[in-house]
């Protein structure tokens, strides 16, 4: 399995992949066991994501195992409502003992692995990838979580070791933002 950003051919795999776990793809029962993904990311978006350099993929010879995105805060120009209540709570929010709005960062997100490779590391090496990727740019990554996403805070929180920073709410929805810091 080969690690690496993705490229703008990568892009119609990524997006069938980001479509397969997306909230509204998914049962409730699904959700509840393997967790989703929230945001619409057509092969468009992706590919612009991949000219930013935006986009991890895990690569197995070919195929798009698994991605995860890093953009700048200040790079998300139509966020949504999610993201945008992250943003919005940059002055609530503390990574190390001060507000997140002064902290550089990265929006660590979404994060998912191709069914057929759960359970086989990829999403610790794709985060693994995000620290190390991050750390001349940022001095943390950060994602959100909404309540009721066990499978995601088993990972990210129980298993990547990321760092609760307090919780905010939008449309009815509460989230948690999340903090790794980078090597």
């Amino acid at each position: 399995m080969e690690f690496r950003y993705a490229t703008e051919a990568d892009a119609p795999a990524m997006a069938e992949v980001l479509a397969a776990s997306h909230h509204d793809a998914l049962t409730e029962r699904q959700r509840a066991e393997q967790g989703f993904v929230q945001g619409r990311f057509d092969a468009e978006v992706l590919r612009s994501m991949a000219r930013a350099r935006e986009l991890l993929v895990a690569d197995d010879g070919g195929r798009v195992a698994g991605l995860l995105a890093l953009t700048e805060p200040a790079a998300i120009t139509d966020p949504s409502p999610a993201v945008a209540g992250l943003l919005r709570a940059q002055d609530l929010l503390e990574w190390e003992s001060r507000p997140l709005r002064e902290t550089r960062w990265l929006l660590y997100g979404p994060v998912v692995v191709d069914a057929a490779y759960r359970g086989r590391g990829v999403a610790r090496a794709l985060f693994t990838m995000a620290v190390a990727a991050a750390s001349e740019r940022a001095d943390a990554v950060v994602a959100f979580i909404e309540a009721g996403n066990a499978p995601s805070w088993k990972a990210h929180v129980d298993g990547f070791g990321m760092t609760p920073l307090g919780d905010y709410a939008v449309g009815g929805r509460t989230y948690t933002a999340v903090a790794a810091p980078t090597v």
